[in-house]
């Protein structure tokens, strides 16, 4: 299997330097951003890559490493440049801490606007038990090389990531059976699966978990739904610490009602475990 080349390590990455934040000086629980450009869908930074930039930031302040559960409201769409992120410990207890965290940018008019707001709880995931009983499936994805990249669609279509920046950060191989709508005909299903890692090789840590549920095109593509589709919500459950390697991702969707779908997303690393998962709301823009 051709997979990216590990041409970077987990701290050492470009994951790791945009997603970087500075503690500021005299003033506790505040950090500094640079949202990177690189990391857009469209104009809008991706929701996934916000998360990792506040969960770092929720990992410095928390007394815990790794996130358990992350649950994020989009308030508003985030812009690359300057941010700001203040976070407040809500509990610190012996397993498990809290706390909560907000991104801020200013706008045109020099006012600072609240982009997200964040509550999560952290935990050791190395301190968790082996104990393991599920009923979940790995999900039915052909062979990484059987796949299609971004410069491939079937049938000779055009490239399957159009013109977004974010997916020269990822190295994105999607099932065949729900890429149909890269050439016009979707399934009508609303799943969307894949092959997912970073195009640097750097191999996946609890933190870029919170990335993969919201890196794959929205199943709305498979809706034959074509355009922006702005996340409302988004939890995220991370299970376990990945195995080096992609991970597979699924995300279906069950109901497009009233402009709003949800997306239900599974993520597998390479030893066939189920590693995180996630529930969103999103914005369908119908017109």
């Amino acid at each position: 299997m051709a997979y990216a080349a590990a041409q970077a390590t987990i701290g050492d990455s470009e994951f790791d330097r945009d997603t970087a934040v500075v503690p500021r000086p005299g003033e506790p629980g505040v950090y500094d951003a640079d949202l990177s450009a690189g990391w857009t869908i469209i104009q809008a930074v991706n929701g996934g890559y916000l998360l990792g930039v506040i969960g770092r930031a929720l990992q410095q302040a928390l007394p815990h490493p790794d996130p358990f559960t992350v649950t994020a409201h989009y308030l508003t769409a985030s812009q690359p440049g300057p941010a700001t992120i203040r976070t407040e410990t809500v509990r610190a207890g012996r397993t498990l801490s809290t706390g909560q965290a907000s991104l801020f940018q200013t706008d045109a008019e020099g006012r600072e606007v609240e982009r997200m707001r964040v509550m999560a709880a952290y935990g050791d995931l190395d301190a968790l038990p082996d104990d393991v009983r599920t009923t979940a499936a790995v999900p039915p994805i052909p062979p990484y090389e059987e796949c299609f990249g971004a410069d491939a669609a079937p049938a000779g279509g055009g490239a399957i990531a159009g013109s977004t920046a974010i997916i020269q950060r990822l190295d994105l191989r999607l099932d065949p059976a729900t890429a149909g709508w890269a050439v016009g005909a979707p399934s009508g299903k609303g799943d969307m699966r894949g092959w997912l890692g970073l195009a640097d090789g750097r191999d996946h840590d609890p933190l870029s978990l919170l990335l993969t549920v919201d890196a794959l095109p929205p199943t709305a593509f498979d809706l034959g739904i074509k355009g922006w589709v702005p996340t409302v919500e988004l939890t995220v459950h991370i299970r376990c610490r990945p195995a080096p390697g992609p991970l597979r991702v699924a995300i279906t969707t069950r109901n497009l009602a009233g402009g709003f779908l949800e997306e239900d997303a599974q993520v597998w690393d390479s030893e066939d475990r189920l590693v995180a998962q996630s529930r969103q709301l999103a914005r369908a823009l119908l017109s």
